[in-house]
């Protein structure tokens, strides 16, 4: 892969990593939650769901979910669904351990399953990447290579920026103590979640 062709995915996937999604509010919560060290448990498993997401659409299995309307509908019901009961399940939580703030009381099992099934079931991810990957893939050059240099490149970045948002989150937990805040915190993330999750249902497939 050119350097300049690296170089530019480098800040494109900054942007996308950067951009307000379902793993941003995932590792916020769990962040608020549990702190940093132990949403790292969520953030790995939003990098599996990414990386699936990246050989999907590089692989091409992408291009032909987005040309398959039964296909991208499933794909696009049970990523909805999902995020939805995540905020259904949030939203109903107490929130309180011995007075400390716990949005979601998860074992790291289901932590990390909640991250990769975030990322993995989005049907947004892989419209996005089956548009953006093959302006950076070199027919002319083996593609597993290629794929492998993205694929790095986008989990290395995103690990820094989830843990960010986990750590922003995790400092304002000394604000964010007492059974009423933290039931109002679990509503907060919780319906943000199931609007994210209903959003997707008007997500569309990309012309073809």
């Amino acid at each position: 892969m050119a350097w300049d062709v690296w170089l530019a995915y480098f800040f494109a996937a900054w942007a996308i990593a950067l951009s307000p999604g379902s793993g941003a509010v995932l590792s916020m919560s769990h962040g608020l939650s549990y702190g940093v060290r132990r949403t790292t448990v969520t953030i790995l498993g939003l990098q599996v769901g990414l990386l699936f997401v990246l050989v999907v659409a590089g692989a091409g299995l992408g291009a032909l979910l987005v040309a398959s309307e039964t296909a991208f509908t499933a794909v696009k019901v049970v990523g909805a669904l999902y995020l939805i009961w995540l905020g259904v399940q949030q939203w109903r939580d107490t929130g309180t351990v011995a007075g400390a703030v716990q949005v979601a009381p998860m074992s790291a099992r289901r932590r990390f399953l909640a991250g990769m099934l975030t990322n993995a079931t989005n049907p947004k991810g892989i419209v996005f990447m089956v548009a953006v990957l093959p302006q950076f893939i070199d027919p002319a050059r083996p593609l597993l290579a290629q794929l492998a240099i993205l694929a790095v490149t986008t989990c290395s970045v995103d690990l820094v920026v989830m843990h960010g948002y986990a750590a922003l989150a995790a400092n304002m937990q000394r604000w964010l103590r007492g059974p009423r805040v933290a039931r109002w915190q679990n509503r907060f993330f919780g319906g943000v979640l199931m609007v994210m999750g209903a959003l997707l249902f008007f997500v569309r497939r990309q012309p073809h």
